[in-house]
């Protein structure tokens, strides 16, 4: 069999980041610098990589976010009475475990929106399903599904989520 059959039925059977990687190395030879169990174990690990990438893109765009908004960036100076241990303790997402709920309160402007989406980006990077919402859309959008028969389906959806995050 030759390289461009493998590539081939690579893609067929959906494997497209081991494909590329392998089209990648046929060209250059590079390929012949590995053992044969090296070079599967590489293939492997990058088909592997590009689907965990995959999913957490996925979970990212499917939780509905407003704004990019990730643990590090957040700023943790002292005009924001930000405890950092409180924060530290939520950003290990334990309280999805245990399904316990968090309530962010303060004054309007201090970045609650903002750190509730950094524990949910923080969840998806965890493969934790998120739903960033508003609530007045999430009743409205339950109470139409009644009408229109979709209820259930409407709450399958909604209990899938892991960290449901309501504005």
């Amino acid at each position: 069999m030759n390289n461009t059959e493998t590539i081939d039925k690579l893609k067929k059977m959906r494997f497209q980041a081991m494909a590329q990687l392998h089209s990648q190395h046929a060209e250059s030879h590079q390929h012949s610098r590995f053992t044969p169990d090296e070079y599967i174990a590489l293939l492997t690990d990058h088909q592997w990589d590009a689907r965990q990438d995959n999913k957490i893109q996925r979970l990212l765009l499917q939780a509905g976010f407003r704004q990019k908004a990730t643990l590090p960036e957040v700023n943790h100076n002292h005009s924001r009475n930000l405890d950092n241990n409180a924060f530290s303790r939520l950003a290990a997402l334990t309280f999805i475990d245990r399904k316990e709920n968090i309530i962010l309160t303060g004054a309007s402007g201090v970045g609650k929106s903002y750190l509730s989406q950094a524990i949910g980006h923080q969840s998806c990077m965890h493969d934790h399903r998120v739903l960033y919402t508003g609530t007045a859309r999430l009743f409205g959008k339950l109470k139409i599904a009644k009408v229109d028969g979709t209820y259930l389906k409407e709450m399958k959806k909604l209990n899938k989520a892991q960290l449901l995050i309501p504005l």
